[in-house]
């Protein structure tokens, strides 16, 4: 499965700043040793489906240190007997483009 998440701390820097939070839960999924990439928007990860939640779980845990609340958005592409689908699906786009 492949998971898109983004997940935002609130309450703590007071300029509204949240890269030092999403820095800790990048962190979390790359060390996890997942196939993963980040970009402006959100994390992916690829992997099963309990190594996935667990990852995202442990990386909202990690973003939410010293917030009240987290925010987290999530889209997952379920698709039983595919894997390196985090590189596949974007070069099949870009076949398309050329």
């Amino acid at each position: 499965m492949l998971v898109a998440f983004s997940v935002s701390p609130s309450g703590g820097d007071p300029d509204g700043g949240v890269s030092e939070a999403v820095a800790r839960a990048v962190q979390v999924v790359r060390d996890s040793g997942l196939p993963n990439s980040t970009n402006a928007m959100f994390t992916n990860v690829e992997g099963e489906w309990d190594e996935v939640l667990d990852v995202v779980k442990r990386a909202v845990e990690a973003a939410g240190q010293g917030a009240a609340r987290v925010s987290l958005v999530l889209k997952a592409d379920i698709r039983p007997g595919y894997t390196g689908q985090l590189e596949a699906k974007v070069e099949r786009v870009e076949q398309h483009l050329r």
